[in-house]
């Protein structure tokens, strides 16, 4: 029998249609600790990586601040393809935050090889960093992850992820930003 995680990777890539719109391999586009962000975050005024306020925009904001492909994912609960994003098979060392507004969400020492496509995470950086919602889209019932601060769509979590919390956080590139060590 197939593991939970491989058949619902199987399922997503059926089902995902945001793949990188700027034409970049996913070589080009795998961020270093010198680059250490996808996007050009100067005209957002609510990115941060050390306010913690909840924000609440309206759509209409959102896709005025952020590039397509990103609004895609996080506002519109979109998926990239699997084994495309930046970050799937990146080792950096440092921390992950919301690409849509800089809330810091996972150390790179909770990053996990799952295999699966997407880069994998066994633990939030803090307890209220991210945001759990039931999802019964496709007819699976999972448990969505979303920015504790914005509420941007992040990815899911399933519960067959390694020790000590059993947890893979299953999320999006396009919705994280790397924050290297300089």
């Amino acid at each position: 029998m197939r593991p939970i995680h491989t058949i619902l990777c199987t399922a997503a890539l059926l089902f995902a249609g945001c793949a990188d719109s700027t034409g970049q391999t996913q070589k080009e586009m795998h961020p270093t600790t010198e680059t250490m962000s996808q996007y050009d975050h100067s005209k957002n005024p609510h990115y941060s990586h050390s306010d913690t306020t909840k924000l609440d925009l309206p759509l209409t904001e959102w896709k005025k601040l952020l590039p397509e492909d990103l609004y895609y994912v996080a506002f519109e609960k979109g998926t990239e393809r699997a084994f495309t994003g930046a970050y799937w098979d990146f080792e950096g060392v440092g921390t992950y935050a919301c690409a849509s507004c800089g809330n810091v969400l996972f150390q790179a020492d909770a990053k996990f090889s799952s295999s699966c496509g997407w880069p994998s995470f066994y633990q939030p950086e803090r307890k209220n960093s991210v945001l759990y919602h039931e999802d019964g889209t496709f007819g699976m019932v999972r448990t969505e992850v979303t920015c504790g601060r914005c509420g941007a769509h992040l990815g899911h979590v399933f519960d067959d992820g390694p020790p000590p919390t059993g947890q893979r956080y299953c999320i999006n590139s396009v919705s994280l930003e790397f924050l290297g060590t300089k």
